[in-house]
């Protein structure tokens, strides 16, 4: 199994549960880019143009609602 995998596989059983660096990490390989940040906000663009700003929520863990944002999106686009 592969990282990716793994952090899929986490993202999908513990959305809340996701390192901020975890998500971007499974952005990147999903082929989303970083396009822009300001402040503690940065924005994604999937490889279709869809644009998902994230920011580290407590304890520099992924904030649920935007990892289930990701994944919802990825499965659209899939």
């Amino acid at each position: 199994m592969t990282r990716r995998d793994k952090l899929f596989e986490k993202a999908w059983q513990y959305p809340d549960g996701l390192s901020h660096t975890e998500l971007q990490t499974l952005l990147a390989q999903c082929g989303w880019q970083k396009r822009r940040q300001a402040g503690s906000h940065e924005l994604w663009y999937s490889p279709q143009g869809f644009r998902l700003p994230i920011q580290r929520g407590e304890n520099g863990q992924a904030k649920g609602y935007q990892v289930k944002q990701f994944l919802k999106r990825w499965e659209q686009e899939q």
